[in-house]
């Protein structure tokens, strides 16, 4: 072990020595610089003086609240009630603005845009996809084939009441199912199936008989869809010549739809969210481009 007290000035450095010394090592008695230790001890002035102002001990079952009794939570619960309050202000007047005064003011249109966008994402985009598109069996919103129609009044009246849910006011059409409940018989499917397929430019059968299908739309179709398959958005009859179908746009897809129709449901939001959020669902979605 080294002497700690043989002192000795070193011959490269010109420093005195600490007497210290391991395996031939030196260590050289520089002191640190004033200036850093002015600022370490200003910092444990400043560390003595932030746990006497601001909470920070911990207690038993809480904390030491400070001599300013500041709370970073307190602060943050409080910017959101005034951000709420906030909110609120504008909520009461969208509810009190018509939908077209919305989108003609440019404030009310802003919060609408970003409280929609916001709301779909969280209760929409599950079914509808985050960028609006849809999938099979949910509608894409961006396109121009609106089974209910897509303006702004319309979009809010689907949005409020849903498509076949359980509010009173829903709207309500369902696609018999022919074939299940013996309207029509597998004959006369396929005759339908295949005179549909062929006005909308799918592949038909051979040998299968196109104006007895015909005749059969006539019959049990057009009086929804009408007679030139354009549909009625009045009782929710798809447009069946457009190119995005809600489900499989397929020979076989029509016939299992005359057979046994797929009726899916689109939940009433009015039940679920606040009027204002509805309505700027309305704005949102009418934005999307597809809308009337």
């Amino acid at each position: 072990m080294a002497d700690t007290h043989k002192k000795e000035i070193d011959r490269v450095t010109g420093v005195e020595t600490t007497g210290h010394e391991w395996d031939g090592l030196k260590e050289l008695n520089n002191p640190l610089p004033k200036w850093w230790l002015y600022i370490f001890y200003a910092s444990i002035v400043w560390a003595i003086g932030y746990w006497v102002v601001y909470p920070s001990w911990p207690l038993i079952s809480s904390y030491s609240a400070g001599v300013l009794g500041d709370s970073q939570r307190e602060n943050a619960l409080a910017a959101y009630d005034a951000g709420m309050s906030e909110r609120a202000q504008i909520g009461e007047k969208l509810i009190d603005a018509s939908l077209s005064d919305i989108e003609g003011t440019q404030s009310l249109l802003e919060f609408a845009m970003a409280n929609g966008r916001a709301a779909f994402g969280d209760n929409c985009a599950a079914c509808h996809g985050t960028g609006a598109t849809g999938s099979n069996g949910y509608p894409n919103l961006q396109d121009d084939n609106w089974i209910w129609g897509g303006s702004l009044d319309a979009i809010h009246q689907t949005l409020q009441y849903g498509i076949r849910s359980t509010h009173d006011e829903t709207r309500f059409g369902e696609m018999p199912a022919f074939g299940r409940d013996g309207m029509l018989d597998k004959e006369q499917i396929t005759q339908v199936a295949n005179y549909v397929a062929s006005k909308v430019g799918l592949d038909t059968e051979s040998g299968v008989d196109l104006a007895a299908g015909e005749q059969v739309y006539v019959d049990n179709c057009a009086a929804c869809h009408g007679e030139d398959l354009k549909g009625m958005q009045e009782v929710g009859a798809p447009n069946l010549t457009a190119r995005n179908w809600l489900y499989d746009r397929s020979l076989a897809g029509i016939e299992a739809q005359v057979n046994n129709p797929r009726n899916s449901v689109m939940p009433a939001w009015t039940d679920r969210l606040d009027p204002a959020t509805v309505k700027s669902l309305a704005v949102y979605v009418h934005s999307l481009g597809g809308g009337e």
